[in-house]
């Protein structure tokens, strides 16, 4: 039995095509990452499969239920953690967790076995208000009161967007821990850092999956050439890359600009001087390994889906 099932999921808002036709599956026990930019679609994917929002067609397991007929059963064996922190800000640390677990029917106690790691780092902080919380508190007490009742799958919607990137760490590490207890996540993040840290991934642009892939293979499977280029000048860098007639794409990345060739042969050198005749000084080229990032820019270019 699989975990998530979706089938050919489709959702409009008005003249908005939110998702169209996005079918996967994520394993019993496996962290499955849907990774895409703001308005991707990931939201409200995650808002029907965890039976808040209806599709206008297709269909969806969760656990092996159907999230239409059987969401009263859903909503009792899932966790779900939204984009925003959506807990009672007036109310206290404590008095947010023992809601939570009085609403499954259980107790702190029962359960604390699973959120002990977490639990640890908000106890100093129980009796504050959660609106007076820092982020990454914030975070890490919504992730408790979604696991509170020992759910079997577990949505994590953009977890860790506006965080310090100390808590970002810690809660991927939470996450590895949680699947060693055999929960099913699925968690989406517009950080394709992140990427590498799930079993597999989804790349999703525009309500569309692109490509559904695990890190490594993702990125065996880029094939282009691909180069970083740097010099003084990054921002006309940009601009003399892309009018190069060899030079196929060229995004920034950071300090430096990825560069993807045409067929035929270029060498590094050649492109170096290419730049200095234009003006350039400090030029860098290095052929580079493509990243997640790469990958889904070559599929989004491409319009590649499934």
């Amino acid at each position: 039995m699989k975990g998530i099932v979706a089938q050919n999921i489709s959702r409009k808002f008005g003249r908005v095509e939110a998702l169209r036709n996005v079918s996967f599956e994520v394993n019993q026990g496996e962290l499955f990452g849907i990774i895409g930019p703001d308005g991707a679609g990931k939201t409200t994917l995650f808002r029907i499969l965890t039976t808040l929002l209806l599709a206008d067609s297709g269909a969806g397991e969760v656990d092996g239920f159907d999230i239409v007929k059987d969401f009263r059963k859903i909503r009792q064996r899932v966790g779900y953690m939204p984009g925003r922190f959506s807990l009672y800000q007036d109310l206290t640390v404590e008095e947010n967790l023992k809601i939570f677990a009085t609403v499954f029917n259980t107790t702190i106690e029962e359960n604390y076995g699973l959120i002990r790691d977490i639990y640890e780092q908000i106890e100093p902080f129980k009796k504050r208000r959660a609106g007076a919380l820092s982020g990454g508190m914030k975070q890490k007490l919504a992730l408790c009161c979604a696991l509170i009742h020992k759910p079997t799958v577990l949505f994590l919607d953009e977890p860790t967007t506006g965080v310090d990137p100390i808590s970002r760490r810690d809660l991927w590490e939470m996450l590895v821990k949680l699947k060693k207890e055999q929960i099913t996540i699925l968690v989406s993040t517009p950080y394709m850092d992140e990427a590498g840290l799930c079993d597999r991934i989804a790349l999703m642009q525009h309500g569309r999956l692109l490509k559904i892939e695990t890190p490594a293979g993702l990125a065996k499977q880029f094939t282009d050439a691909l180069w970083a280029v740097r010099s003084l000048s990054m921002s006309k860098l940009l601009t003399d890359l892309r009018r190069h007639p060899q030079v196929e794409t060229c995004y920034a990345f950071g300090d430096a600009h990825h560069v993807t060739l045409k067929a035929g042969l270029l060498k590094p050198e050649e492109l170096a001087a290419y730049l200095a005749g234009l003006g350039h000084s400090d030029i860098g080229v290095e052929p580079i390994t493509a990243t997640v990032e790469d990958c889904f820019m070559n599929l989004a270019a491409n319009k590649i889906e499934l």
